[in-house]
């Protein structure tokens, strides 16, 4: 389990100030001096008493988490995450990879649990219009089709889909209904079974098994109903990299074809290819997406054969967390098309516009400047001053969640400190006669509100909130010999008596103090290691 800065959970061992390769003798330890100061038979007053028990009780689960070896690593690789999660304790967990391994297993178990729970919805709906046709007095819809399939986990390893389609072009149109169970036979198996009444009424079977960890095979056999008619078919799938594969597909027939194909995908780009060669047809197609950012993309594709001749391009954009809109551009031997589609979950709303059934320079120029233009001057003027002011309305929605766990973080962490500056007060003074570490200042906060500059007040003061004082955690946390050591790796504002003021924000440490008798000061990082007092810190 990662924190802020990609760094894993460290707040267990900043609790006890300890390092993350703390050996067991030293957590022992560290529980129990910090047990003598917690611990509530030490404190007198109801208020500190209570105060002592509360913080106690942090330092005695920190302790058993620690102490436990099996507890321990599971913490180590994925936080409190893992010991939430249910995984079975035991010495049959001994290695990392173990733990690991079990962890996956159990966050599989739950999602496929969250599945069987739910059954999964998909559709489209295709709008086919024209604009020739509406021009010469016939109406705008020139088609349509949809589709509906819910799918449904009933067991484990069973899978059930039941789903429709419906097109309707002109004054003729089909549909057909369609049923399939899928059974995974073991973890590297499973087949299908499936039967369509309808236009194309047919019965059919299929089998995958990976051949290896790079490699599947798929065999199918379907008859339709109507003629008797079987088709075979059979698909080999090999992963020749990390982001790219490769496919080959034999069909058996009526249509009898092989296809070769290819498809790479990583962060910023997709992309995939694929040549077809049948007894009566052929074709070739590729297309190439492009990440601009987490919103955007743009495409570009391209289909040729015996039946087909055009190129695609266009774009998309992201308008929520579940939404997608694309706009493409198509021109080739069947016209140039507008296409709008809509992506919710997994349903698709498409709409196929017809502009010309003939290549005419001038529509097909003005068809891909105008939208293009309209695009661009939309998201300048209306698009992206909307979703400036929606990030700044989620970002003060955010400020105000995060903002009541900082005040009760905070309160905590002032009880803490009530409980410390006896102590700290203590070792102070020690220090103050023998003129050796005192530490007169120590801030944790907002890496901006270590800056020096000359910006407005009202920003000064925000910053200046998100700023607390640790000058005497840091006090309590010298050792006798005058030194202070806060290892490396650990968030400090897991040490007692800190808290985080400004969530997800990068933090820094600042520390004034005096030794024999100069001044000294030292700025560091959240997870960097500071070890006081040394001669490069002197003013």
């Amino acid at each position: 389990m990662k924190g802020e800065s990609g760094q894993p959970e460290r707040e267990l061992y900043a609790l006890l100030h300890i390092s993350p390769e703390a050996s067991d003798e030293e957590i022992r330890k560290a529980y129990r001096q910090w047990a003598q100061i917690y611990h509530p038979d030490k404190h007198q007053a109801p208020q500190m008493k209570d105060i002592a028990t509360e913080n106690f009780q942090r330092i005695r689960d920190a302790y058993e988490i620690l102490s436990d070896e099996h507890k321990r690593q599971i913490y180590d690789i994925y936080g409190m995450e893992g010991l939430a999660s249910g995984l079975e304790l035991g010495p049959k967990l001994n290695k990392p990879e173990e733990i690991k391994e079990e962890f996956e297993r159990l966050r599989r178990q739950k999602e496929e649990e969250k599945v069987s729970a739910h059954v999964r919805p998909s559709g489209s709906l295709v709008a086919n219009l024209s604009l020739p046709q509406f021009l010469s007095g016939g109406g705008i819809i020139r088609g349509m089709a949809m589709s509906s399939q819910v799918q449904s986990q009933i067991s484990k390893r069973n899978i059930i889909a039941i789903g429709g389609n419906l097109a309707v072009t002109g004054n003729s149109g089909g549909g057909a209904a369609t049923v399939l169970l899928r059974h995974q036979a073991s973890s590297v198996a499973s087949i299908e079974f499936m039967a369509t009444a309808g236009l194309r009424s047919l019965i059919g079977v299929q089998a995958s098994r990976h051949l290896s960890v790079h490699s599947t095979a798929t065999i199918g056999v379907a008859m339709s109903l109507r003629d008797g008619s079987i088709n075979l078919s059979n698909s080999w799938t090999r992963q020749l990299s990390e982001t790219s594969s490769g496919n080959i597909q034999l069909s058996l027939g009526v249509e009898s074809s092989i296809a070769v194909g290819w498809r790479k995908k990583d962060e910023k780009n997709s992309a995939a290819g694929e040549l077809k060669l049948g007894a009566s047809s052929f074709g070739a197609s590729a297309h190439y997406t492009r990440h601009f950012s987490s919103k955007s993309h743009g495409r570009i594709a391209g289909r040729i054969g015996s039946t087909a001749l055009e190129f695609e391009v266009g774009g998309g954009r992201r308008i929520s967390d579940f939404s997608t809109v694309q706009m493409l551009y198509t021109i080739g031997i069947q016209g140039i098309f507008w296409r709008f589609e809509l992506h919710r979950g997994g349903q698709k709303l498409i709409i196929p516009v017809l502009l010309s059934r003939d290549l005419n320079s001038i529509i097909a120029t003005g068809a891909l400047m105008i939208p293009t233009t309209l695009y661009f001057s939309l998201k300048k003027l209306v698009v992206k001053p909307y979703y400036l002011k929606r990030e700044r309305q989620k970002a003060l929605e955010k400020m105000e969640k995060s903002s009541v766990q900082v005040r009760e973080a905070r309160a905590a962490a002032e009880k803490a400190q009530q409980l410390l500056e006896n102590v700290a007060n203590r070792k102070k003074n020690k220090q103050l006669e023998i003129g050796g570490l005192i530490i007169t200042k120590a801030v944790y906060g907002n890496r901006k509100a270590f800056r020096r500059r000359n910006g407005a007040k009202e920003a000064d003061d925000e910053l200046a909130l998100q700023v607390v004082d640790v000058t005497i955690p840091l006090n309590f946390l010298m050792n006798d010999s005058g030194q202070l050591k806060l290892h490396e790796g650990i968030k400090k504002s897991g040490i007692m008596g800190f808290y985080d003021p400004c969530p997800e924000e990068p933090k820094q440490l600042q520390v004034e103090y005096t030794y024999n008798g100069q001044k000294h000061e030292v700025v560091v990082d959240d997870y960097a290691e500071l070890l006081i007092p040394q001669e490069t810190h002197r003013i």
